[in-house]
């Protein structure tokens, strides 16, 4: 008991110190670059604070147990040869595998949770924000965000690209992890920032504010990767114009998934 608020202690305070950072970071850039004027404190702005802290600490703590018997399970059946295979490439290879692989994986998580009617009634959460900031990326359900991160590690472990029963600290899924929360802080930002032929590497916010607009019914379920549009262009999800961005942004009735008896689905009661 008292190791599980040691723990909980120490993450919010890790939360608190990455919160001071990134307001550091995003405040002014949204203040000098904005894409949609809006203010600092704009309409839900303490909800989305609520959720940072929320989703902080639960969806790791939800997380240990499935990732702990993962771990176990691929240490005991996995092909050591191959392991010990992977485990000698450099850093900088398994890096980028790691984000590849870790991404192909959060795509059809991301995509699965706005197909599958349960899924999308806790993803729906995310789709709520009719502002698009920084800490928009805090605004979700923790169960929502427990199914993607989960589905972003599982092929990581399963290549042996995160091995938490190895001798040595792995420094590759912690990268993974960093950079990859912090471009999710990123894409949703409120950043009137182009890329030009580097948005067709590398998601932009002009990319993932596409997938939260509610303007037309023929634009939604699009832009699924967090990293790499490419994954998009290869399934079919993928749309960006050249100039122009959303003109509004929210949930639509026509982007949720229907039941079996083909009546709409409401969303998350977590949604305010």
């Amino acid at each position: 008991m008292a190791f599980q608020l040691s723990s909980m202690a120490y993450d919010l305070l890790r939360n608190t110190a990455w919160f001071v950072m990134l307001t550091l970071i995003f405040l002014p850039l949204e203040r000098v670059f904005p894409r949609n004027p809006q203010p600092v404190i704009r309409a839900n702005y303490r909800q989305d604070f609520f959720y940072y802290f929320i989703n902080g600490i639960l969806p790791k703590l939800i997380l240990i147990m499935p990732l702990s018997l993962l771990a176990a399970a691929v240490h005991q059946i996995g092909p050591n040869a191959f392991y010990d295979w992977v485990a000698d490439l450099s850093v900088r290879k398994r890096l980028l595998i790691a984000l590849l692989v870790g991404d192909f994986g959060a795509y059809w998580g991301h995509r699965w949770s706005h197909e599958w009617p349960l899924l999308w009634r806790l993803h729906s959460v995310h789709h709520s924000a009719p502002e698009m900031d920084w800490l928009v990326n805090s605004r979700a359900h923790p169960l929502d965000m427990v199914f993607t991160r989960l589905c972003g590690f599982l092929p990581l472990y399963l290549l042996g690209l995160a091995q938490p029963t190895a001798s040595t600290t792995d420094i590759v899924p912690f990268i993974y992890v960093i950079f990859g929360n912090f471009w999710s802080f990123v894409i949703h930002a409120n950043l009137d920032l182009r890329l030009g032929w580097l948005e067709k590497v590398i998601a932009s916010p002009a990319f993932h504010h596409w997938h939260h607009t509610n303007e037309d019914h023929r634009l939604v379920n699009k832009n699924y990767a967090a990293i790499f549009p490419v994954y998009d262009m290869i399934f079919g999800s993928y749309f960006l114009p050249k100039t122009r961005w959303p003109s509004s942004y929210g949930l639509l009735d026509l982007q949720a998934p229907k039941s079996d008896s083909g009546e709409q689905l409401p969303v998350s009661p977590l949604q305010v």
